[in-house]
C-alpha cells in the first residue's frame, strides 16, 4: 500500500465529526477459502487469506502503538 494513500485516508478519518469507538471485537470466520469479517455498524467484508493476514499484522501494529500512546499520555517527559 502506498504511504500517501494511507495518509489521506487517515486524514479523512481525523476530519470526521462522528468518530465512534467500538468496544466489541469483530467476528471472524473462514468459509470456502475466504476470511469473513462481521463487525460493528454493518461492517461485512470478505478477504483472501493473504489480505486477512496482512490486515491482522497491521491491526497488531496499530494496537501496540495505541496502547503505548494510552500508557504514555500522562507522562510529562514525553517528546512533544
Amino acid at each position: 500500500m502506498r504511504v500517501d494513500a494511507t495518509r489521506s485516508r487517515f486524514d479523512r478519518y481525523d476530519q470526521m465529526t462522528h468518530k465512534k469507538i467500538y468496544h466489541e471485537p469483530s467476528s471472524v470466520t473462514a468459509r470456502d477459502g475466504e476470511v469473513l469479517v462481521d463487525g460493528p455498524d454493518g461492517v461485512d467484508i470478505a478477504l483472501t487469506p493473504e489480505a486477512a493476514e496482512e490486515t491482522s499484522q497491521r491491526l497488531l501494529e496499530g494496537t501496540m502503538k495505541a496502547r503505548g500512546q494510552r500508557h504514555m499520555k500522562d507522562y510529562t517527559h514525553r517528546a512533544k
